[in-house]
């Protein structure tokens, strides 16, 4: 019994024995100067772990009496987590290494961070989902304040630690009020006694209370307040991480919680992720107008994009489910080219954040400004790039589940959020002649930047086959 357990979670203790081995020979050894090489092994590694998952395993199985699920669900989430986490880690190696801040720690603590994204999509039980849920947290709470002689790093480091502890602290008192009253922290004995429909006071409070802590994962709105601080604040790979691993396994812990534990009472939390999914679609569109800031712009443009994404999930049905998971896998790419780009806005060998600096960059780098040009049309859904189909599926998830208002809402929202990227293109082709900025040759940075923008151009075909492993994967959740 216990070995086919062991058996289930084997990525999960591969990746956990190689990420505390490295750290002791690390330390017994050149501490820092192993950083580069262990970056690069640990990239190497997760990307492996990802690729096994992808093509190893079908079916539905569970460890340790159900507290962990191992389907085709899980599965997706977890290679869209590790392979995005791998491609982050290489893509910031020479920015860490160039400022002093390639610690051999910092590979490692992404590692363990993505063991508990792996554990939270896979959680079967209230207690594995804290136990995922606060080891990936712990770990980001530490790469965000690594640049330890910056105030607006330590600053970005305590923020997301003070209000990741008090959404801890709402999602671990939602748990206990669920547990009273279902008797079990199983998701599937509460998805019984939560019945068809006829869900208690005291479990639709622990319902709530366990919505609004794991809204606080996807900086949904009215709990984003951490969010443009800690991504101005934390250095910009680990912005680039902020924006990708950790959104996909909040959602699929989201969607996992929502599906396997009240899935009878879809119409007592559609209300409650409609209204989330509004505001942040809203505010991410709105207060992004007025950043100056490349960094906290993303911030907005992710609170938005996790609006669209809860958008999916509010429709509450495996058709939404699947827009969701095609919509953030769209999302990941669409951002690692971005941050790629971000990456090599440099003036006399500093980071550069200031988006007007970017006047007339088209003319010193006419194929960086191209695809940096697809990229945001991308991020705005404008038709016929790919992250216009990643819309189009979760509205079409709402508008088909009831929902046609907020469908309506998310049109207007997208409308608006179109201003501020748009404002970028404008910049970098119709900008006022300036100093501008450096021509930064990275050719891992490059290639990653012309191939998120290529898979946007290239994918409007059939979206690269995500379309149905996306459903399967739904499927295997929504029964």
């Amino acid at each position: 019994m216990i070995s086919s357990d062991l058996n289930i979670i084997l990525p999960e203790i591969v990746l956990s024995l190689y990420a505390m081995t490295a750290l002791l020979v690390a330390v017994y050894t050149g501490k820092d100067k192993t950083a580069p090489m262990l970056t690069t092994l640990t990239a190497a590694v997760m990307a492996l772990i990802g690729i096994w998952i992808g093509v190893s395993g079908g079916g539905t199985e569970t460890a340790f009496g159900g507290m962990f699920i191992d389907d085709g669900f899980s599965r997706f989430a977890k290679v869209v987590i590790l392979l995005s986490a791998a491609a982050v880690l290489i893509m910031g190696q020479d920015y860490m290494n160039r400022r002093g801040l390639l610690r051999f720690e910092y590979p490692l603590l992404i590692a363990l961070s993505a063991v508990g994204m792996m554990v939270m999509v896979s959680a079967g039980d209230l207690m594995a989902l804290y136990m995922g849920l606060e080891l990936q947290s712990l770990s980001l709470y530490v790469v965000a304040s690594l640049r330890r002689d910056s105030v607006k790093s330590t600053e970005a480091g305590l923020k997301y630690f003070v209000l990741g502890a008090l959404s801890s602290g709402m999602l671990l008192f939602g748990s206990s009020l669920v547990y009273g009253f279902a008797g079990t922290t199983l998701f599937s004995g509460i998805i019984q006694a939560a019945g068809e429909g006829h869900v208690s006071l005291g479990l639709l409070f622990g319902l709530v209370f366990v919505t609004v802590g794991l809204a606080f994962k996807v900086s949904a709105v009215p709990f984003h307040m951490w969010t443009p601080d800690v991504y101005e604040g934390s250095p910009t790979p680990v912005t680039a991480f902020f924006a990708t691993a950790p959104k996909v396994a909040a959602l699929g812990l989201f969607a996992r919680v929502l599906h396997d534990a009240f899935g009878g009472v879809v119409g007592d939390w559609q209300q409650i992720l409609a209204a989330l999914s509004l505001l942040s679609m809203f505010l991410g569109a709105v207060a992004a107008i007025g950043q100056t800031n490349i960094k906290r712009l993303m911030a907005y443009s992710s609170i938005a994009h996790m609006g669209f994404a809860l958008m999916g999930l509010a429709a509450g049905t495996a058709f939404g489910v699947q827009a969701m998971l095609i919509y953030v896998t769209i999302y990941v790419v669409m951002n690692v080219g971005t941050f790629a780009f971000i990456l090599m806005m440099e003036k006399d060998g500093q980071p550069v954040t200031d988006i007007r600096a970017l006047n007339l960059y088209s003319k010193a780098e006419p194929g960086k400004a191209l695809a940096m040009l697809i990229l945001l049309f991308s991020l705005a859904g404008v038709p016929p790039l790919v992250g216009f189909f990643g819309k189009l599926y979760v509205l079409r998830a709402a508008y088909e589940s009831g929902l046609a208002w907020l469908a309506i809402a998310g049109v207007i929202a997208s409308v608006i959020g179109a201003f501020y990227y748009l404002r970028i293109v404008y910049y970098m082709y119709f900008g006022e002649e300036g100093e501008g900025l450096d021509s930064v040759k990275r050719p891992v940075l490059s290639v990653l930047l012309a191939l998120s923008a290529a898979i946007m151009l290239v994918g409007v075909v059939n979206l690269f086959g995500i379309e149905s492993i996306a459903q399967a994967a739904a499927a295997t959740l929504v029964n």
